[in-house]
């Protein structure tokens, strides 16, 4: 990948057709799941006639999903209080349905603009903020699903099943990097 550069107010990046390939079919599978928990969501009469749509009210069980879909109220794991468990329940209930839809239309934006052959990509400011949410969405993914921690070293054993999908998750981050600091200059 040739690294992203600002030119006036656009940010350039250019990317083989490979690493499109990876990074299409990594934001595909997260866009995948995110609408797969939106048809989640309880057929709510209220919802429509007034439009305001609400999300299950309990969190997924996937800890992938849990991830990107955190608990929008912390409970006390030793001591939930039932009040504690409705408010968090009824957050979720509220809020989760526009957060689906923005990291759905996030993801929306990375595969408009970046073609399955590669190529250059031209992102307008509004465009690269959608990437940068992107792209974290597919990093947090895909280091939840391989258990990344601090403690992690940078490149694992041959023979450790994650060591080939820790260098996806290095290079996303290099991807993601060199974003922010293009934006930034």
């Amino acid at each position: 990948m040739k690294p992203w550069r600002r030119k006036g107010a656009r940010l350039q990046a250019g990317f083989e057709q490979q690493e499109a390939a990876v990074l299409r079919g990594l934001v595909s599978q997260v866009d995948d799941m995110l609408r797969a928990r939106s048809e989640e969501a309880p057929q709510d009469e209220l919802a429509e006639l007034t439009g305001i749509r609400t999300g299950p009210s309990e969190a997924p069980n996937d800890p992938v999903l849990s991830r990107l879909l955190p608990d929008f109220h912390r409970l006390d794991p030793d001591n939930p209080a039932k009040e504690d468990l409705d408010s968090a329940a009824a957050l979720r209930s509220l809020h989760e349905p526009e957060l689906l839809d923005a990291k759905v239309g996030v993801a929306a934006v990375v595969l408009q603009t970046l073609s399955p052959d590669g190529g250059e990509v031209r992102l307008s400011f509004e465009q690269a903020d959608a990437w940068l949410s992107a792209l974290n969405d597919v990093r947090l993914a895909l280091g939840t699903a391989l258990d990344v921690t601090e403690e992690m070293p940078d490149e694992l054993p041959p023979e450790d099943p994650r060591a080939p999908h820790l260098g996806v998750y290095h290079w996303l981050t290099w991807v993601q990097e060199s974003l922010v600091q293009a934006l930034t200059e």
